[in-house]
């Protein structure tokens, strides 16, 4: 079930690319489909950092835990298509909690697509979705909950990618 939620924007999104910020399912094999070959993926940072309130936030967070420091697994990357120039900057967050067992391995993706990893055994997966305009494009930022996971995914479709 998708709950899709637009932060308050004063221009609308270009109505080519709603179905892009709306799709359900995998990103990765749309943009893949569109692109006509697999995505090139090059990592601008992996690390540990703090997460903000805001991000607490939207992963459902609540109570006490709102106001204790929570580290999370961050993966920022650009994905490339078939062009020179990237078609979308992402950010994964991958709360610590959400890391144990089989979910570890989302520490070591390096050059591979989060979709393969999320999308591998179900199409789509129950999550919440946030649409808003930032200074880098239009962004979809999505929570997921992927085996009892919270996960929190945001891509932003830069002013190269021809919708």
């Amino acid at each position: 079930m998708l709950n899709t939620k637009l932060s308050h924007m004063h221009t609308p999104a270009p109505p080519n690319l709603v179905p892009w910020l709306d799709a359900k399912g995998s990103l990765t094999a749309m943009l893949e489909t569109k692109a006509g070959q697999p995505l090139r993926v090059e990592r601008q940072f992996e690390g540990y950092r703090l997460l903000s309130l805001a991000q607490k936030h939207q992963l459902g967070i609540e109570g006490r835990a709102l106001n204790r420091p929570m580290l999370a697994w961050v993966r920022e990357v650009y994905l490339y298509g078939n062009d020179e120039a990237p078609w979308v900057w992402a950010q994964s967050l991958f709360p610590l909690p959400s890391l144990k067992g089989d979910a570890r391995r989302l520490q070591h993706l390096k050059g591979t697509p989060i979709g393969y990893v999320l999308f591998r055994r179900c199409r789509t997966l129950p999550s919440q979705r946030f649409i808003s305009h930032t200074h880098k494009g239009w962004q979809r930022q999505t929570r997921y909950d992927w085996y009892g996971r919270k996960l929190l995914i945001s891509e932003t479709f830069l002013s190269v990618f021809n919708y």
